[in-house]
Parts: structure tokens; sequence; C-alpha cells
């Protein structure tokens, strides 16, 4: 038997692979999606084949994923809840459709992930799989082991000499990308616990952020960002470059309480600082591209594009019906947009657009030659038509 493992050397992963090999006597192969690991990456093929695998492929997806994944979910203004920008969540499509096509490649009879029972993720990766190697078993070891808890999982490490990243005393979990580190599990169990300033990596805290402001432009072409502070930079370098801009300012720290797919509540801890950047700037260009009914759909899109993506279906006919929407509704989203950063706060200072809907001489309180503000009463009178109605029937019925 030949199976093909999501593989990110981290704890459960590294224990799932000599699992897998030990309980289905098979050959196990090796996946990792490079979705932007950086040190993660770092003797993560030795490890592999320490543990057991017989190969691994580590296939490098930033490109795609930022172009194709990430600017997406900045075009559609996508949060889950209002407040996740969905780091995670849009990674496990990208990472399950190259594994699936690996699978193919390689005759495998199964895939597997080391996702757990309770969580998104299980969701994400076997609605990719389930949609591009239907015929495949999928083995999800957390369903089926019978070891429940990962303090479980570091002493299994430790009884087969498997190195580990984490240890009891630092029990969370963690997931990396170019867009996010996001941390759950563990001591951040508890939602009323602070989160430990040492645990965070991309972003410095607010209160050690610089003491002067930093202003910074960012530039759009038909909705996604193509410069930052007038240089022209390919997706991948720009996303790493809003990354450090944001980072130094403590920019895009969410502590959420969120719903996930199976029903429970779970806390998460994100470090998003350049597509929080992104986002932002995003929405302002839009405010004076848009119209007031397309802007309005596109809202609620927005939060049903982060749904779908939150709950796995990224390559559903609805996701995909809606991108055909939101492309038309780029069309004009061009331009630039000016933000201030300071101590994790950004603000909007400035935008202009080729085909900004925003006009002065209609919008100023100065005298004009184009608004008649009389032709108000008679909207006014219309508008109200129905309060006027509803007022004089209450009138005669007291």
């Amino acid at each position: 038997m030949k199976i093909v493992l999501a593989y990110s050397g981290g704890l459960d992963t590294s224990i799932i692979l000599h699992w897998l090999k030990k309980t289905y006597k098979a050959e196990i192969i090796a996946f990792t999606g490079n979705v932007g690991l950086d040190s993660e990456l770092d003797g993560l093929k030795e490890k592999a084949l320490k543990t057991g695998a017989s190969k691994i492929y580590i296939q490098d997806l930033r490109g795609d994923f930022v172009k194709n994944g990430i600017f997406r979910l900045i075009k559609a203004n996508a949060r889950y809840q209002r407040k996740y920008l969905l780091g995670t969540s849009i990674a496990r499509p990208f990472i399950a459709k190259a594994m699936a096509d690996i699978a193919i490649k390689e005759k495998a009879q199964a895939v597997a992930h080391g996702a757990t029972g309770k969580g998104n993720d299980q969701v994400r990766f076997e609605a990719v799989f389930k949609q591009f190697t239907p015929h495949m078993k999928i083995i999800a070891p957390w369903r089926e082991w019978n070891l429940k808890s990962r303090d479980m999982l570091i002493d299994y490490a430790a009884k087969n000499n498997i190195p580990v990243p984490v240890s009891k005393s630092k029990p969370y979990s963690s997931d990396r990308n170019i867009m996010h580190i996001s941390y759950e599990g563990g001591v951040l169990e508890d939602p009323y616990y602070e989160p430990p300033e040492d645990m965070f990596k991309l972003t410095v805290s607010p209160e050690k952020a610089p003491e002067t402001p930093e202003y910074m432009e960012i530039t759009f072409k038909n909705g996604e960002p193509c410069r930052i502070n007038g240089k022209n930079l390919k997706p991948v370098d720009l996303l790493l470059k809003a990354n450090e801009i944001g980072g130094r300012h403590g920019i895009g720290r969410v502590d959420i309480v969120e719903d996930r797919l199976v029903g429970m509540k779970s806390r998460g801890v994100y470090e998003t600082p350049g597509a929080s950047l992104l986002m932002e700037a995003h929405e302002a260009l839009e405010s004076i591209t848009l119209d007031k009914d397309t802007l309005a759909a596109k809202c609620q899109l927005g939060d049903k594009y982060a749904e779908l993506t939150y709950n796995g279906l990224w390559f559903s006919p609805f996701k995909e019906a809606i991108d055909a929407f939101i492309d038309y509704t780029q069309k004009n989203v061009t331009g630039t947009v000016r933000l201030k950063l300071f101590k994790g706060a950004c603000q909007v200072t400035g935008r202009k657009a080729e085909r900004s809907l925003y006009d002065p001489e209609l919008a100023t309180f100065n005298e004009d030659e184009i608004y008649n503000q009389q032709d108000a009463m008679g909207f006014i009178n219309l508008f109200t038509l129905p309060l006027k109605v509803r007022g004089i029937v209450n009138k005669k019925n007291k």
C-alpha cells in the first residue's frame, strides 16, 4: 500500500508518519506544500526520511497561493465572523490540491492528513480529496488511533525518538504561511488568558513599535495590489514587504473566539500584518470606485465568501460564481491608498482612483452649479410618504 501524507514536520504529522508506516505496513510518501513556511523547511527532508518516509515532495506553492488565493480574499474583503482573515483556511485547499496531484502521479491508494476530528482542517482537506481523488482512501489518524491528546503525542515522540518542535511547557499549536501565523490550543484554551508576548513572531508589541508614525501607499490595479510606495512588486514580494512594514508597527494581531464548522467554539490568535494593510487599503479604494448597490451586494457576498473559504469549499461552484461577480466589480478598482501606521493602528489618510465616483463639485458644502438643493424637497416628500401616511392614520385612530 502507498500513502501520501500531508507533512509539515510538526508534532502531529511527525507522529502520524511513524504511526502510518507501523500501522498500515505501507510505503509513506510525504508531501509538503510550501505556502511560506520559512525556516520550517530547514532539515525537513532529512527529518521525513529519518522518521520513515520513502521520499518527500516539497513543492513551492507561494506564487499561486498569493495571487490566486490571498489576493482573491483581498478582492472579496473576506473576513470570517468579521475578524479572521482566513490565513489557515485559504492555505489548505492549495496544499490539498497539489497533494492530490502528487497522489495521482504516484498511483497511491490512500491520502492522509493530520487534522483532528474536532477541527475545520479535516473538512478542508477532505473536500478537496473527495473532488480530485475520489477513488482513494482517506486516512485521518486522529479519528483512528488511541492517542487522545498532544501530551500523549509528545510522549509517543520521546518513546520512538522522533524529534518534535514543541514541549509540554509550551503546548500551543501554531500554523505558519506567507499570510499569517495562527496559535491555538494549550494555554490559549482559556479565553481569558492573555497570549504571552514571546509567542508572537511576525509582529512587535504595539507598545514597542516606533514612536513616530509611518506613511505608506498601496496601489491596486483591477482590485489586485501591485505597488507599495510607488515600487512595482510581484505578488509574493509585495506581500512580504507588506508583512515587514505592518509587523514593525504591531499591526494585524487578532484574538477571536470563532465558531468552528463542526459546531463548537474555538479560540484562535492570529498575526496577519501584511494582509491587514492590503484589506484596509482595498476597502478604502472601493469606497470611491463602486456604486452604492454594488458595494452593498459585495459586502454581503464577501461574508459568504469568507464562510465558504472557512468551511473548505474553495473549489465549489458557488465560490467560483462569486469569483465571477467579484472580478466584474474590480474592473475600475484601480488607484492608490495612503495609510498611516502607528502603534498597532492602521488609518486611511487618502485615496485616489482613475475612475473615482467621488465628485468634489457634488460633495462640496460651497456653492455649486450641479446640485439643486431645492430638488431635495420633492425627494424627501416621496421617500417619507409611507411614514406620513402612517402618521395620519395613527392620528385619526387615537
